[in-house]
């Protein structure tokens, strides 16, 4: 079989179990099979598939046909401007997030050298993304999952950033290590109540990664109460929240002595990310 039989066939696999992107999804999981680019793909759609390779295309199209994400079938996900490992273990880096480094960059244009912590590091995305653009900050990460921070111990070895991060294993009541001039966290913001209305693929990501208890706030007031004790005065929170959660984690920061900076909008026009000084 060529490799434009193989797509048209995975499309249509991908289309009668209601994938959206079915075609692109297709061509993805079509350069994962062969080890090529998409240019490789479009530019030999009459190229014939090794037996092995069109076996490997099935089992993957049968794995997103059961709508698990592409990210987890294909153990990656480009995030800011590199990429990153990612497994089931892991939040799955979204575009939207990507808000929280155009920001902080901002925040720190003129700085040379802070100590950053990110809570509930993940995949290390949002942290190793800062520390690759600023080369002589230093970083801690932590987390409550094993399972996560081996994963951001493999993506800042692949990043070459290792020797300026610590990981901890550590809820973050707990955590008392340090004081930080930066301190970033997506904690987990969703309803108890509105998880299992979220889309399927969605279902595939650790639940502890997602769940924000009661009124999707548990873990946020978590983390503005803690990082009042681990901030620096005048340091900076940046913290993604919820598209509805604005007002509430506003006066949640301003009981705890944080100034509002300032709120941003997502790709979608909606709250996205607040930033606040300590004062």
């Amino acid at each position: 079989m060529d490799i434009q039989s193989a797509l048209k066939k995975g499309q249509s696999i991908l289309i009668d179990n209601n994938i959206i992107s079915a075609k692109l999804d297709s061509e993805i999981l079509m350069s994962q099979a062969v080890r090529k680019n998409k240019e490789f793909i479009i530019l030999n759609l009459n190229k014939e598939i090794k037996k092995k390779d069109l076996e490997y295309f099935d089992n993957l199209i049968q794995e997103r046909a059961k709508s698990r994400p592409i990210a987890q079938i294909i153990k990656k996900k480009d995030f800011w401007k590199y990429e990153f490992v990612v497994n089931n273990n892991v939040l799955i880096p979204r575009p939207d997030t990507e808000i929280l480094i155009e920001q902080t960059l901002k925040l720190v244009k003129n700085k040379n050298r802070l100590q950053i912590l990110d809570i509930g590091i993940g995949s290390g995305c949002i942290l190793m993304s800062i520390l690759k653009e600023k080369k002589n900050f230093i970083g801690t990460g932590i987390d409550i999952s094993n399972k996560s921070l081996q994963i951001s111990k493999v993506n800042s070895q692949k990043l070459k950033i290792s020797n300026r991060l610590r990981l901890f294993k550590s809820n973050i009541d707990n955590f008392n290590t340090g004081k930080y001039d930066l301190i970033i966290s997506n904690p987990p913001y969703i309803k108890k109540s509105d998880l299992k209305c979220l889309e399927k693929d969605i279902g595939f990501e650790p639940k502890q990664a997602l769940d924000g208890g009661f009124d999707g706030l548990s873990e946020i007031r978590k983390v503005i109460n803690k990082s009042s004790e681990l901030i620096k005065k005048n340091g900076h929170l940046v913290l993604e929240i919820g598209f509805d959660q604005k007002y509430e984690v506003k006066n949640i920061l301003r009981n705890k002595g944080f100034y509002i900076k300032k709120t941003f909008k997502d790709l979608s026009n909606h709250d996205r990310c607040i930033v606040s000084i300590k004062i």
